[in-house]
């Protein structure tokens, strides 16, 4: 599953166990009456991000670690360019809340290009919660330490 190379939405699909299909923004409608949804991360729940002119077709990442209530890790595919390669699967990465009433309605993401936190908020239409754990997508010792730096040391 981590050697995937693709979209971020087939990537999310397979490592959540959620199935619904489409671009990233509409899995937020399409889960309603299918999956419980909600605002809070938890471990194996799928993070949906909207549409935006940075996004067109939105963003979807697994959440592999709940560090803090502002701050998570997510594991996806398709953000950074790593070796100048778009599509691949980057795990653990910090994702940390950056709204206003603390409810993950936006969000700030760890990008290797800049190798810290993006400068970008970027909304959220909010979590669907599958049921699976999110054992295949974290590492066994993911870096808390650092994701904690990386948000609050700024």
């Amino acid at each position: 599953l981590l050697d995937y190379v693709g979209e971020c939405v087939p990537f999310a699909r397979a490592a959540s166990g959620i199935q619904i299909y489409g671009d990233a923004w509409t899995w937020w409608d399409k889960a309603e009456g299918k999956y419980r949804r909600g605002y809070a991360p938890r471990e194996g729940a799928v993070i949906v991000f909207a549409r935006t002119a940075r996004l067109p077709l939105g963003h979807l990442a697994v959440i592999s670690r709940v560090v803090d209530d502002r701050v998570a890790m997510v594991t996806h595919a398709n953000w950074s360019r790593i070796d100048g390669v778009r599509g691949r699967v980057e795990q653990d990465v910090t994702l940390t809340d950056v709204s206003d009433a603390g409810d993950w309605s936006a969000v700030r993401v760890w990008y290797r290009g800049s190798a810290g936190l993006g400068s970008t908020n970027y909304p959220v239409a909010g979590f669907i919660y599958g049921g699976r754990e999110a054992n295949e997508v974290t590492s066994r010792s993911p870096d808390y330490v650092a994701a904690l730096i990386d948000v609050y040391a700024r």
